[in-house]
């Protein structure tokens, strides 16, 4: 995703990767094993993953400040890379989406490919 900055994708790509590595979304289990994989302190690594969750103005203040992201500018970006792997010979792209929302601090966004008939392939969760 072009308009995140460069600490944003990392920490974003580190915190995804280490859900689907360790197969568990809790913060211990995720900061342990990248801690491990990555060389670091998992003091570190949990701060840098907490951090991403933060609104800005809940942030570690720094001198240059720290940014939010606004989560409906992901989803442009995230729809056009699962359009550009899907076959040209289908013109035609149905999703079933799912927002999943735990208390007011976590959002789960999935989508599935839904098929002509209507029925969910659920062998194919795009997120």
């Amino acid at each position: 995703m072009p308009h995140l900055s460069k600490s944003q994708a990392v920490v974003l790509a580190m915190g995804r990767f280490g859900i689907v590595i360790s197969q568990s979304s809790g913060l211990t289990t995720v900061s342990v094993f990248l801690a491990e994989l990555l060389g670091k302190k998992e003091n570190k690594v949990r701060q840098q993953l907490r951090e991403w969750l933060r609104d800005a103005e809940d942030k570690t203040k720094t001198k240059n400040g720290r940014a939010t992201l606004e989560v409906t500018s992901c989803f442009s970006p995230l729809l056009s890379w699962i359009l550009s792997l899907w076959p040209e010979s289908q013109k035609r792209l149905a999703l079933a989406a799912d927002a999943s929302t735990l208390s007011d601090r976590f959002t789960v966004l999935r989508f599935w490919q839904v098929s002509v008939g209507g029925e969910v392939d659920a062998n194919l969760p795009i997120m």
